[in-house]
């Protein structure tokens, strides 16, 4: 039996799904020459729909036609595409679509256009909510110019993902410059203009710098404020940090920061095998999970804090780190380098085409 007849048997069998034998009657007036447009209209169903039916039979025949097991994926894109999906979504859409975001829609067609890849909105929708992804919401990208950027992104997120065994990975790094400001002073006279009363309503009394770092594997953090940023103080809480997981292979995720490389910590890092230092690419920081840590202290404890001294201010910052880690919990990581890189290279094309278009 040709595959004509297959499709035309499933039409008229009492024993087929109704559904079923619509999407063979899409294939069959399809193969007629008929517009999609029109098929869709006969089958009383969206174009899109059309659409996923022809390409589940162009890929997988007869058997695409039919309903999968309950808890089957609906679609079955491969991982290259998924992670493309997922790394358009992160930046903005190329110059020339004119887009400012991406829905779900546009995507699959930018998908299709690029990839030559059918994927329904609705399987980017549902990606969207899995990872949390919202189009509308999203940043820009910086693009970093290390010429080890995907090394060194694949080294990163590899420790993220698959740690190694019995190892510890660290996320360490500096919140610089954190003022203590006392917002609780008594607004001027009403006979000062906006301008100067703004400049008025709170005291400046000192800063602190804040080193942390992040137990990759529990979520828990160790904390240390100091009067400056310099490598006598990070190499004094590098040893701090590491000192409770004595015995172990040390992890260190951290930035390209001087003092991070003076030729004290590259001496104590020889008389110390154990601890392995792992640089973020320039101008990736955001590759370092503390900076997350980091964003949620500043939200939740001293963006709106009110810190009469230095004192005050340090404080709060220690009791706020023991209060985490009462309740410490590591960060899902779910980008793969794949997707990163991917990420990086869509905004590379687009910056080109806009260069490009900048110049004719």
């Amino acid at each position: 039996m040709d595959e004509c007849a297959e499709l035309r048997a499933l039409v008229n069998s009492a024993d087929v799904p109704a559904t079923v034998a619509t999407r063979a009657r899409i294939v069959l007036w399809r193969a007629e020459n008929r517009q999609k447009q029109e098929v869709a209209a006969l089958a009383g169903v969206s174009r899109p729909t059309v659409d996923l039916w022809l390409e589940r039979y162009r890929t997988e025949g007869i058997a695409g036609l039919l309903d999968r097991p309950r808890g089957a994926g609906r679609e079955q894109v491969p991982a290259a595409v998924r992670a493309r999906i997922l790394a358009a979504t992160r930046v903005s859409p190329p110059v020339e679509t004119g887009l400012s975001h991406w829905s779900s829609r546009e995507l699959a067609a930018y998908v299709l256009r690029t990839e030559g890849r059918y994927v329904s909105h609705h399987y980017i929708a549902n990606l969207w909510r899995e990872n949390g992804l919202r189009p509308q919401k999203q940043g820009t990208f910086k693009v970093s110019k290390d010429p080890e950027f995907a090394e060194k992104v694949a080294d990163i997120v590899g420790l993220y993902l698959y740690p190694p065994g019995g190892a510890v990975v660290l996320s360490l790094d500096e919140k610089t410059q954190i003022q203590a400001l006392d917002r609780t002073q008594p607004l001027l006279p009403i006979t000062f203009d906006a301008a100067e009363q703004r400049t008025h309503d709170y005291r400046r009394h000192g800063t602190t710098n804040l080193f942390a770092a992040l137990n990759v594997g529990t979520g828990e953090v160790i904390g240390e404020c100091a009067p400056r940023r310099d490598g006598a103080h990070f190499l004094a809480f590098l040893k701090k940090a590491v000192k409770p997981h004595a015995g172990k292979q040390i992890h260190v995720v951290l930035d390209n920061l001087s003092t991070h490389t003076t030729p004290e910590v590259q001496a104590w890092l020889a008389s110390n095998p154990h601890v392995r230092f792992h640089f973020t690419p320039k101008g990736s920081s955001w590759l370092n999970q503390i900076e997350t840590w980091f964003g949620i202290i500043t939200r939740q404890s001293i963006r709106r804090g009110t810190f009469t001294s230095v004192k005050v201010l340090i404080k709060q910052i220690r009791d706020y780190i023991d209060h985490w880690n009462t309740h410490a919990r590591p960060f899902a990581w779910t980008a793969t380098a794949d997707e990163i890189l991917a990420k990086v290279q869509l905004v590379q094309a687009s910056i080109k085409k806009l260069v490009d278009n900048n110049a004719m």
